[in-house]
């Protein structure tokens, strides 16, 4: 488990953001960040305020990263890329995840290391990670200002004839009953704006399924799964888009499992992948594609699943 509680005595006073600085040899402001996600307690209370004092039995809520040995695809002295496999987090959901990929970086590169950038939990492949502050901040800036080049590949359903350009804003939406947001994104002319290009490269005659590569412009949630939705082209295997309502909502309220899933989306993941990333970093051009046979994991995942359709 990454989070453990650490316990503490203290007999005297003190502010809490000063406790955290000398006890766990943190900076003033991950201190203040700490305390601001309920981090730190004492004599069982939550401590809200970073210059509250503090003292008697004191509990902190840390992160210390575990390893399954993911190895990476490729790395320099700034940063490293790994090929993310599908159904693992990028980060952790709460206290209880017991792994995630920040594990994985941290463990290897040490606690300063981090992840630049998100990827879906079901999409796989490529996922950049810094392995100190100033490369990740500048890292991400790239990503903001759009001078990282991605390419993802995707199967989806039915023959992609001719590229496109899909430039339609996207929405997250919101259940009106409970006020919670969902996981789920629409097409909404009072969205953001989003761009991707689809080009077809293979379709599956005997599938009646396409290998299309995306190249999203802006970066938003399920844009690729959103946008290929909406010409008609959804993913297979995506239990979100594609997919009766009553689906939808079973797979959000983690009851979608096994065939079920199977029979209603074509496989057992989404047939989505990060295969590449273009940059230039430091004056030098980098050009780096995922190690995975995508085409190949998704056409047995698909005859699979036929397969099983035909016993």
């Amino acid at each position: 488990m990454p989070f453990i509680i650490k316990k503490f005595q203290l007999e005297k006073k003190q502010k809490a953001f000063l406790f955290l600085i000398r006890e766990i040899g943190c900076s003033q402001s991950e201190a203040q960040r700490f305390i601001a996600r309920g981090r730190l307690f004492y004599n069982g209370d939550l401590v809200t305020k970073d210059k509250e004092e503090i003292s008697g039995d004191i509990e902190f809520i840390t992160f210390e990263p575990v390893t399954k040995g993911l190895k990476p695809t490729f790395e320099t002295e700034e940063f490293v890329l790994f090929d993310k496999p599908t159904g693992m987090l990028i980060h952790p959901q709460n206290r209880y995840t017991p792994y995630s990929l920040i594990d994985e970086v941290k463990y290897q590169y040490g606690m300063d290391a981090n992840i630049t950038h998100r990827i879906d939990m079901e999409t796989s492949g490529l996922v950049l990670c810094a392995k100190n502050k100033e490369s990740e901040r500048d890292i991400k800036m790239m990503f903001q200002e759009r001078d990282m080049q991605k390419k993802y590949l995707a199967l989806v359903y039915g023959k992609f004839e001719n590229e496109l350009i899909c430039q339609e804003p996207l929405k997250v939406n919101k259940d009106e009953k409970s006020g919670v947001l969902r996981s789920i994104v629409k097409v909404d002319s009072a969205g953001k704006s989003a761009e991707t290009f689809f080009k077809p490269v293979n379709y599956f005659e005997e599938l009646d399924m396409t290998l299309v590569e995306c190249y999203p412009h802006t970066g938003r949630q399920h844009q690729i799964r959103v946008h290929l939705f909406h010409v008609k082209h959804s993913i297979v295997g995506d239990p979100l888009y594609g997919v009766d309502e009553a689906v939808t909502t079973k797979y959000l309220d983690r009851e979608l499992k096994g065939e079920e899933r199977l029979k209603y989306t074509g496989a057992s993941r989404l047939l989505l992948h990060a295969d590449e990333l273009s940059f230039i970093y430091k004056k030098k051009k980098y050009k780096i594609k995922s190690n995975v046979d995508f085409v190949k994991e998704c056409l047995e995942s698909v005859f699979k699943n036929q397969d099983k359709r035909s016993q």
